[in-house]
Formats: C-alpha cells, structure tokens, sequence
C-alpha cells in the first residue's frame, strides 16, 4: 500500500512542492514546526534511512541542504533544523524548517491548521530563492 507521501508525489493528494528532480521532492509540511518547513522526500518508498540504497540517502541530504540554505536566507534564524525521525510515515523524510530554539524540534508545538495563503507564500519564497540560486531546473512552477 502506497504511503501517504507516495500519494503526495503521484498527485493524488495536494501538495506545495518546492523541489523535484528523478530521486526527490520537497514539499511543505501540513503540520508546519515553522515557517517554510519542507520534507525532502525520495520518490522511492524506503522506510527508514539506513535501509536507502547507496547515493540515495546522500542525495537527499544534499536537497536538504540546498533548500536549508534557502530557508536560511528567507528567515534569517539562528539555525536551520534538519531532523529524520521516521515514526508518522514509514516513508524516508527529512524534515527542514528555521528554528529560534529547542522548541522547534517538539513536534506537540507543529500547527494543526496553518493558513493556506501564508503556506502558499512560503512555498513561493522558498521557490523564488532555489530559482535564485540556479536550481532552477529542479523547482516546479507551484
């Protein structure tokens, strides 16, 4: 059975994305830790992070740290979070989001019910700046 991030990836559920390429995505998260969080997703179902075939866990990480940076020049926080923790999908997700402190990594605190106009707008400062930074190729229009 096809994981709900599968779902996302194949359009069947809706999706902000902000990266795409042959091995991954990034999208927003639903449930947002802060402004602009995005899960890198690897299109292939891995179910946790040392099970990746070879190349595919490091690419992943390297679109992390590609839309991190982003994050980082958008938001200007004192750090970029970079968290796997595997247990609300068994599908391989990096999460990416700002953090202003150790309350940033406590999921209790993730907003239920984020305004679609302000995700829209992130996801298109996310994309603005990947497009700035000559990723062009891999940022999807919307």
């Amino acid at each position: 059975m096809a994981t709900v991030f599968t779902k996302i990836i194949n359009g069947e559920i809706p999706g902000r994305f902000v990266w795409s390429d042959d091995r991954v995505v990034g999208f927003l998260s639903i449930n947002p830790l802060g402004p602009g969080h995005v899960l890198v997703v690897p299109r292939e179902e891995v179910d946790q992070w040392i099970d990746a075939p070879d190349g595919l866990f490091e690419h992943t990480m390297g679109v992390a740290k590609t839309v991190g940076t982003v994050i980082r020049d958008v938001w200007s926080p004192p750090r970029v979070a970079l968290m796997i923790a595997g247990f609300e999908v068994p599908h391989l997700h990096v999460h990416v989001h700002p953090a202003w402190g150790l309350e940033a990594f406590d999921f209790t605190r993730a907003a239920t019910d984020p305004d679609p106009a302000e995700m829209d707008r992130h996801a298109d400062a996310i994309r603005a700046g990947l497009r700035d930074a000559g990723h062009g190729s891999a940022v999807p229009s919307a």
